[in-house]
This record gives structure tokens, sequence and C-alpha cells, in this order.
């Protein structure tokens, strides 16, 4: 007898790099900048970018890149491409922060003033679509905590058997339930 169950669909991972960059040298990281991104759009596997400002003023720019999975990420930050733009920007911006991300937390709002120099290629999901993944995650296993949670919270007070319950349930929520149902729902969620 074969085994076929499927291999899990490689997850999208976002790329969060935060660098600093002179004001008085904004038009030239700009134009640093959509250099890198001309370059980054032809890897396999790219989905979009953009970098953000908090304001013009600000020394800090926020760059977002996405890949449709961990190897085709792993070939941009490999390959000679990037490391000659990455040295082009020496002494231009100050790198800083990477950070990358799967999952939900790609859909939390940026900050409310920004500044796009390029916008990213790739829309959210509509927000109602947002909900029902999260409800699909969240009754379940919200029911099965209080089921089992019910025979010892009988006597606590309501706001702590509420506490004990967000405590338990948003961690698995983050880290494990969501992560796997955006993955299961991503044909519907982006289409």
């Amino acid at each position: 007898m074969s085994d076929t169950t499927a291999s899990p669909a490689p997850a999208p991972i976002t790329i969060a790099v935060t660098r600093t960059v002179s004001p008085d040298r904004a038009r030239e990281a700009a134009a640093w900048a959509r250099s890198g991104q001309d370059l980054i759009s032809s890897y396999p596997g790219y989905l979009g970018s953009g970098w953000i400002r908090p304001d013009p003023g600000s020394p800090d720019w926020h760059m977002l890149f996405r890949f449709a999975d961990a190897a085709s990420l792993a070939r941009w930050e490999k390959s000679p491409e990037r490391a000659w733009w990455v040295s082009t920007g020496q002494g231009l911006v100050e790198h800083g922060d990477y950070e990358k991300l799967t999952g939900i937390e790609g859909w939390f709002d940026p900050p409310s003033t920004i500044e796009v120099i390029q916008p990213a290629r790739v829309k959210a999901p509509p927000r109602w679509k947002q909900m029902v993944s999260i409800f699909v995650v969240f009754f379940p296993l919200s029911l099965g905590a209080n089921y089992a949670l019910s025979p010892f919270a009988t006597t606590l007070p309501i706001w702590l058997r509420v506490l004990l319950l967000v405590v338990i349930v948003t961690p698995i929520m983050t880290y494990f339930a969501l992560p796997l149902v955006t993955r299961a729902l991503r044909p519907w969620l982006m289409r």
C-alpha cells in the first residue's frame, strides 16, 4: 500500500527589513531601493515588495518583501545579485533588523501614514475572508478548551476563567493553528 498523504504546501514567507537613511540622502536611497526591487522581482517565487517610511523626515525605512516559500527566499539571499545590491548601499543606508514572518502576521496594518516608494504587487485577502479564517480556528479551539477546562474551572470567577482560556488558546492559535489554516485556505484567501 502506498502512502498517499500529500506533503504540506510550502508556506509563503514575508521578510521585514529596517534600514536607516539620512533624510538628506532620501532621493539616492529611493533610487537604490528601486534598483533592489527590480533585481528581486526577477527571482522565481517572488510575490511582491514595498518600502514604507513613518513620515518623510524619518531616517527609518522599512522594506517588506514576500516569497512563495523558504527555498525561493534562500536562493535570493545567496544570490550574487543580492550581494552586489547590498554592497552598493554601503555608506548610503545603515542595515538594521531583519525578520522573517509566516502566517497571518503579514496581514496586520502598516502605520497609518506611510510613504510608499513602490507598492507591493500582492494584495492581502479581504477582511471578511480573514475573519472566516480566524473563526474556523477560534471556534473549535475555544470550544475544546472550554470543555477541557470545565471540570477544573467551575469555581473560578468568570474573569479568571476567560484569562486562563486566552492564555492557553492564544499561543496555539498563533504558532500552530492559524499558520496551518492559512496555508490550507490560501487558494480561497487569495482568489
